[in-house]
């Protein structure tokens, strides 16, 4: 099987950024005067786009302090939060391997917003490793699976020639709506076992496990070729 499209979720999957997201939106709760967050119900709810992910984590909450929430988890995640937040050792030596691929495309499917995105794309001078990218706020948040649609029509791609790569039950069972190949990582957020209920192709255990794996199903242009109508 080879692949025209690599889709990656960002948060848990290429950045180890958890820690900064769990401990901003247990400093935003408090704040909001909601109260206590576990770390484990925030885990949870990584790769959701930010309303989703309230209406889980503090379900009945009104509008007023909804809203309160998510200001101030931006405010404590771009400023106040000191937690560091930097790519999985060998991400971007591997992204730039696979980026030399003329018949490779690559992509961004994240919860983050658009301006959070543009952000540390910004901060990491990333931007350009990537052919597109869809946040939750400009399409719909994961689970639904219009971002990933709606790359397939970028491309004018099958869901066959794309794959998916992310470590929550979200990221992968959004693909496997649309029977799109999909591969889950371990070393994230949600535990093995919900990733494999998403039958997954493959299950990464760290990052030169995911890009080997990768690399071998990454098309080339006589492949490429064979496989256009």
């Amino acid at each position: 099987m080879q692949f025209e499209l690599m889709i990656f979720d960002w948060d848990g999957t290429l950045m180890n950024s958890v820690p900064r997201i769990v401990s901003s939106m247990q400093a935003a709760a408090r704040d909001a005067e909601w109260g206590e967050l576990a770390p484990e119900a925030v885990e949870n709810i990584v790769g959701l786009g930010l309303p989703e992910a309230t209406e889980i984590l503090c379900p009945g909450i009104s509008a007023a302090q909804s809203a309160a929430l998510r200001e101030r988890y931006a405010h404590h995640f771009v400023h106040a939060d000191s937690t560091p937040m930097a790519f999985f050792h060998g991400v971007e030596d591997r992204l730039a391997r696979l980026r030399r691929r003329e018949s490779l495309k690559l992509a961004v499917a994240t919860g983050k917003t658009r301006k959070g995105l543009d952000r540390v794309f910004a901060d990491t001078r990333s931007r350009d490793w990537f052919h597109a990218s869809r946040t939750a706020d400009e399409t719909r948040s994961k689970p639904d699976p219009r971002m990933l649609s709606e790359l397939l029509d970028t491309f004018d791609l099958p869901a066959s020639r794309a794959v998916m790569v992310g470590d929550t039950e979200y990221d992968l069972s959004m693909a496997q709506a649309l029977g799109m190949p999909r591969v889950g990582v371990s070393y994230g957020v949600h535990a093995t076992d919900r990733l494999v209920a998403c039958d997954p192709l493959h299950i990464a255990h760290g990052i030169d496990g995911l890009f080997d794996w990768l690399e071998t199903r990454a098309a080339h242009p006589a492949a490429q070729a064979a496989a256009m109508p």
